[in-house]
């Protein structure tokens, strides 16, 4: 089973779809809501998988009006040593995980989790610290198939080799037409069997159509503007790492399953 893992806009730059409530009446040239698509397909859950908390309070009541289940998860960027962020450290092992509460509890640490990488290590995680406010019974830790160690290690050449001593993650695998998918996947397969982690196929989510590819560049670019100074940028040549699929959308998980 292929489980999809939708994205909001509160992960800024990340997605179009919104948290808005489902409503017949939406203009069709105004952006999805995850709850839309939710309500149109018959779905039980909803996975949403974020960069912030921001979203949380609004998609938890919004999936408990409508009789969801809710699954969040956050994703955290972590480092070899939060006291070595340099440039070159970072460029050698950094990499991202994803960590899904089981429970109330576990939402308090992922909370705590959160707060602590914020406040107190500049946004960075490194395992040693993980560990120390980890806590298994509450907590699920999974990789994603992009921006992983595995993907870093097999596209950019990282050289970073985690260890897991405190919990047993599972491995996310994607495909979405990308020539490097298939590489990365046996990556993942190798990893996952050599140490005896599960795996788990996904599919994630930024919009809800083909069609909306363009849209989605769009605003990534707008989002990105400040960040490419000096460079041209346009929907032509958006000059962004990995976009040369438009796969990331609903339309490609239904045909999928």
């Amino acid at each position: 089973m292929t489980i999809p893992l939708f994205k909001s806009h509160y992960s800024i730059g990340k997605s179009i779809l919104t948290l808005a409530p489902p409503d017949a009446d939406r203009s069709p040239d105004g952006p999805a809501s995850i709850f839309d698509i939710a309500i149109e397909n018959n779905l039980s859950k909803v996975v949403l998988v974020e960069d912030s908390f921001m979203g949380f309070l609004e998609a938890q009541q919004m999936s408990e009006n409508l009789g969801l289940e809710f699954i969040f998860g956050l994703r955290f960027d972590l480092c070899q040593d939060v006291a070595d962020t340099t440039d070159s450290s970072l460029a050698k092992c950094s990499h991202k995980v994803i960590i899904f509460p089981k429970n109330a509890a576990g939402c308090k640490t992922l909370n705590h989790i959160y707060t602590q990488c914020k406040t107190k290590y500049s946004g960075w995680l490194d395992l040693s610290i993980l560990s120390s406010l980890w806590k298994d019974r509450h907590l699920v830790l999974a990789i994603p198939f992009y921006d992983s160690f595995i993907f870093k290690n097999l596209t950019t050449f990282n050289a970073c080799i985690p260890n897991f001593p405190f919990t047993s993650p599972t491995f996310f695998l994607e495909d979405n037409g990308l020539p490097f998918d298939p590489l990365v996947a046996e990556g993942v397969h190798q990893y996952s069997a050599a140490h005896d982690h599960p795996t788990q196929s996904v599919h994630s989510i930024y919009y809800k159509n083909r069609s909306d590819f363009s849209a989605y560049l769009a605003y990534k670019l707008i989002c990105g503007r400040n960040s490419f100074a000096g460079r041209s940028l346009s929907l032509e040549k958006p000059n962004f790492d990995h976009m040369g699929s438009k796969e990331f959308c609903w339309e490609s998980y239904l045909e999928k399953i």
